[in-house]
């Protein structure tokens, strides 16, 4: 099993996802998004939230992938922002300009 930081720092999408989550966490707000992602009684620890993204994106990954007909491109996108937004802060780095959902590549 890997542990958190791995798991953000290798998380790769396709570009287009990628680059939409890039661009839509500039406008992300915690209070508002966790809760509509997560529902009211989200964690309040950092860590705890990834986790909680973390495996909302690989189910919704998933998804794509078996191409269910249940999949929201839309939801994923929302999804992959929290998860570009919030790992940002977690990891302490600057916005990446380009790459991955997270660590720069794509």
């Amino acid at each position: 099993m890997l542990d958190l930081n791995t798991r953000l720092t290798t998380l790769t999408r396709p570009r287009l996802l990628a680059r939409a989550a890039r661009i839509g966490a500039e406008g992300y707000m915690r209070s508002r998004d966790l809760k509509r992602l997560l529902g009211s009684g989200f964690p309040r620890r950092q860590g705890a939230i990834l986790m909680r993204l973390l495996d909302l994106e690989s189910t919704l990954e998933g998804a794509r992938c078996a191409s269910l007909p249940g999949y929201s491109f839309a939801r994923h996108v929302d999804v992959l922002i929290a998860l570009a937004a919030e790992s940002r802060l977690y990891l302490q780095k600057p916005c990446p300009d380009q790459g991955s959902v997270v660590a720069g590549r794509a």
